[in-house]
């Protein structure tokens, strides 16, 4: 029989997916997974169990979650439900004010940030501010643009006005005008003239600002860009101190850059440097506008490209358009684009892939890296997306409640992701001054919660007293639930929640109670051979040696169930004390022949609310010759 030992010292390339199985030609399958779940990679290559959710409130349903930064002692998360949004700083509600969003809205909603103001966009609703005056004091405005951009949604239609001046009829040669035409501001031979009544498809009423040269038919006619009729701005982002606008319902693939220091004004004018600029992205394929994002160019997200925006100034001399890749976003709703060390990540239109535009000096373009290449069942339709730069991790929610965590360091080719799973499902998440918050919905009701480094569970809450109790209440969001508990630092059996409390024997002093969730690191199977070609024989596990930092408790499966793996050790407290933290390695002996090539040697599984930390695995095989 020949023996092998293999070492697992890193987990850099995450889990792959089931179509890899057959590739342990690659360098990923040495470095990857065959599951990882609810574990986070560290740069370093180990995998760590993730920390678990705190719970902050019940929200409306549905929601996006924005972050909002007033400086950096001032960070708040702002919570949008239909008809109204909350206010949150730290985990405090601090404030709340109406809204005319609706529950449909909501996936297409679209924000940017200006100092003490967030600006709102939809394209079934007029652009809205949100202002900070205080903590606990927000308001909701319009968005005044008084020197908004015109556009000839028909040409070639004639125009007859009834007279030159005041109130006149003007009567169309073509179906041009609907109900929701009353107020919009024509712009006829150069004249402004406000609509007051529609009389049908073909006829309104109008007040003249000045008066026309003559009462003559034109085709010289022109119409607000932005409307009820036409539609508003689908997205927006601030860039080199212009206010760029993206898109609308009939205006899809149309830019418009503000004037220069004025976000309000667009004006083309006479195409001063200062003045503002439009123009359309044309090329053999539909781009309807999905997002911005202002770097090192300014990035325009389309639904069939990406494109960027050059000039240093930007000015309407200046200004160049250049299409960089063919990836597409969604158009079913808004993901925004998050940076990360300089390149944009981005959410692709199929849906199966999260994209890195990165650019290349050498070559003075962008170019598209598919970051879920090798992980590509993780990634199921993204409907939210936030980085957490504190720990370097990006997390992608999906449509299906799921969330994958990608690990992204690229100078040390680290690209990993993980899937994290509760009991319940991932609506949204955001991040905000180094905390990740994400809305979970549990039995049909909307949580907030938050990743904590000291929470073991889901849906946690946590308490302490000057002297130990044995009533703890404050669960009445877990009501009827059966949660984990840990007492005094130790996991206790579980208990229900009655009453929104548990019951503890023998009271604690501290405690902290939630939604247990379970970790599982699963090997690839081993990439084998003979020397002919022909699948290998079975194979034996002699020894597995698992090498931990700073773990309190361990669950291995190495054949026949998960085992606990004891870490006690003579002179410590052996009753009714918190497992303590070890570091070191962990042999443990293996039993049977593998005659399935697809089952795993080793699997690390176990739900028990402390933390652990996996940083090589050694293992010692025999097969037959």
């Amino acid at each position: 029989m020949a023996a092998t030992r293999r070492v697992k010292s890193s987990f850099a390339s995450g889990e792959l997916a089931p179509e890899l199985l057959g590739r342990g030609d690659l360098r990923a399958y040495d470095n990857g997974a065959r599951r990882l779940r609810n574990v986070v990679i560290q740069p370093t290559g180990g995998v760590a169990r993730r920390p678990g959710l705190l719970h902050i409130a019940e929200i409306g349903a549905p929601v996006r979650l924005v972050p909002f930064e007033f400086n950096t002692e001032q960070t708040y998360l702002l919570v949008f439900s239909p008809g109204w949004m909350d206010v949150f700083m730290g985990d405090a509600h601090v404030a709340w004010i109406p809204g005319p969003w609706t529950a449909q809205m909501l996936p297409q909603l679209a924000w940017t940030q200006s100092a003490d103001t967030l600006l709102l966009f939809h394209p079934d609703m007029p652009p809205r501010s949100i202002t900070r005056s205080s903590h606990a004091a927000w308001s909701l405005a319009d968005f005044a643009i008084p020197s908004m951009p015109f556009h000839g949604f028909a040409p070639g239609v004639a125009l007859t006005p009834s007279g030159t001046a005041g109130s006149i009829t003007l009567w169309a040669d073509a179906d041009v005008f609907t109900a929701q035409h009353l107020n919009v501001t024509l712009k006829v031979r150069g004249c402004y003239a406000v609509v007051t009544a529609v009389a049908g498809p073909r006829s309104v009423t109008a007040t003249l600002g000045t008066p026309l040269p003559d009462a003559g038919v034109t085709t010289d006619w022109e119409e607000h860009a932005f409307s009820w009729a036409r539609g508003w701005p689908v997205c927006a982002c601030f860039h080199q101190d212009r206010l760029v606008l993206g898109g609308s319902r009939d205006l899809p693939n149309r830019l418009w850059l503000s004037r220069t220091g004025d976000f309000h004004s667009f004006d083309p004018g006479t195409g001063l440097d200062d003045e503002g600029i439009e123009f359309s992205l044309m090329s053999d394929q539909v781009n309807a506008i999905r997002g911005l994002f202002s770097g090192r160019h300014l990035q325009v997200f389309t639904s069939g490209a990406e494109w960027m925006v050059t000039g240093d100034p930007l000015t309407p001399s200046s200004i160049q358009l250049h299409r960089q890749t063919r990836v597409g976003s969604p158009v079913d709703r808004m993901v925004p684009p998050v940076d990360v060390d300089g390149a944009t990540i981005f959410a692709a239109r199929s849906g199966r892939g999260i994209t890195e535009l990165a650019y290349t000096d050498v070559a003075d373009t962008y170019q598209a890296n598919d970051l879920a290449l090798v992980a590509r069942h993780l990634v199921q339709a993204p409907v939210s997306m936030a980085y957490d730069q504190l720990l370097r991790l990006l997390h992608v929610v999906m449509a299906d409640g799921s969330m994958a965590t990608l690990t992204l360091y690229r100078a040390e080719q680290v690209i990993a992701w993980t899937r994290q799973e509760t009991d319940g499902a991932f609506r949204a998440v955001a991040e905000t001054d180094g905390r990740v918050f994400v809305a979970v919905e549990r039995g049909g009701r909307m949580r907030l919660e938050r990743f904590d480094a000291g929470a073991g569970f889901d849906a946690a809450l946590a308490g302490s007293a000057a002297a130990p109790q044995d009533r703890w209440v404050g669960l009445s969001h877990l009501e009827g639930r059966e949660v984990g508990v840990l007492a005094d630092g130790a996991p206790v059996a579980a208990r229900a929640v009655a009453g929104g409390a548990v019951t503890l024997d023998p009271p604690a002093a501290s405690v902290q109670a939630g939604l247990p969730f379970r970790h599982v690191i699963e090997p690839l199977p081993l990439s084998l051979a003979t020397p002919s070609g022909a699948a290998a024989a079975p194979v034996r596990l002699v020894s597995a040696t698992f090498r931990l930092l700073a773990t309190p408790a361990l669950e291995v499966d190495l054949g026949r169930g998960a085992q606990a793996v004891p870490f006690r050790r003579f002179g410590t407290a052996v009753l009714d004390a918190p497992p303590q933290p070890f570091t070191g390695d962990v042999a443990l002996r293996g039993l049977g022949w593998r005659r399935d090539a697809l089952a795993p040697l080793w699997r690390v599984e176990g739900s028990t609310p402390l933390p652990l930390t996996l940083l090589s695995v050694t293992t010692d095989t025999r097969t037959t010759d």
